[in-house]
């Protein structure tokens, strides 16, 4: 749509990297704030947390795009580095045992903190897909809806250009969103620790599992061709993966209540 921000001379910024940026800045600074009130983490102990999360979010959203066409990733591995976006999914299931293992050596509630977590995510990921719609990456497939957009410009990625694409972007970023006002409703109602975590990981995964069948950038990889994406496949995973939890800590609290 509009990938560049601005150019000054041959300086550019591009919208996506600044999307990004005001994410990750929002994200900080509301993980840093909860994080002092609730646990008494300190700046440098948020500081250095957002930062591990920040590199190891970027290797690892780099990292699962080589599974998107393997013998051409691993012959070229320059292109990693260039123009190839990252890839969510990498990013979130290499972030989440970094997590684990830095809570736990700062002696860190783990459930309590993961829920924090979750909306750092969700403010952080709405502010990704609004650049992702800017830079044109993670297009949706043509449409004769009154929802397509056309993408014009020769430097975004969208494909096929001058033609109406469903905007995945702005309905991942809308669903983000939603997730987020849900979370935060629910932030002082939850009925166990982690129960705000395990609901994003729920709900990101259904509609991200709805959201694909719309995508049109065929590229990024299918487990079952044209039928079952890589995302929709790790969806069924992490939804399997966050039920079996929600139901072991719901029981857990009900049981210590009937305890009392």
């Amino acid at each position: 749509m509009h990938p560049i921000l601005f150019e000054i001379g041959s300086f550019t910024i591009y919208t996506y990297g600044f999307c990004i940026a005001v994410g990750a800045i929002s994200g900080f600074i509301y993980m840093a704030v909860q994080g002092k009130r609730q646990f008494g983490l300190t700046f440098d102990q948020s500081n250095s947390l957002f930062l591990l999360i920040v590199i190891s979010a970027v290797v690892g959203g780099k990292l699962f795009i080589i599974f998107e066409d393997i013998p051409y990733y691993t012959s070229n591995p320059s292109k990693l580095l260039s123009g190839s976006g990252f890839v969510f999914y990498g990013s979130l299931l290499t972030v989440i045992p970094l997590m684990l293992w830095f809570f736990r050596k700062n002696k860190v509630p783990l459930w309590p903190m993961l829920d924090v977590m979750a909306i750092v995510t969700c403010i952080l990921h709405t502010c990704g897909r609004i650049g992702c719609f800017m830079a044109g990456c993670c297009y949706g497939k043509p449409t004769d809806s009154i929802f397509g957009v056309i993408f014009t410009s020769p430097v975004c990625q969208a494909d096929p250009l001058n033609t109406p694409l469903h905007p995945t972007q702005l309905y991942e970023a809308g669903f983000i969103f939603f997730i987020l006002l849900v979370l935060l409703f629910l932030k002082n109602k939850k009925q166990f620790d982690g129960q705000l975590f395990l609901i994003y990981l729920i709900m990101y995964a259904v509609g991200r599992g709805i959201i694909e069948i719309f995508r049109g950038d065929i590229d990024r990889g299918f487990l079952i061709q044209n039928y079952l994406s890589t995302s929709q496949f790790i969806s069924l995973l992490i939804i399997g993966g966050a039920l079996f939890f929600y139901v072991k800590l719901r029981n857990a609290k009900l049981g210590v209540s009937k305890g009392q």
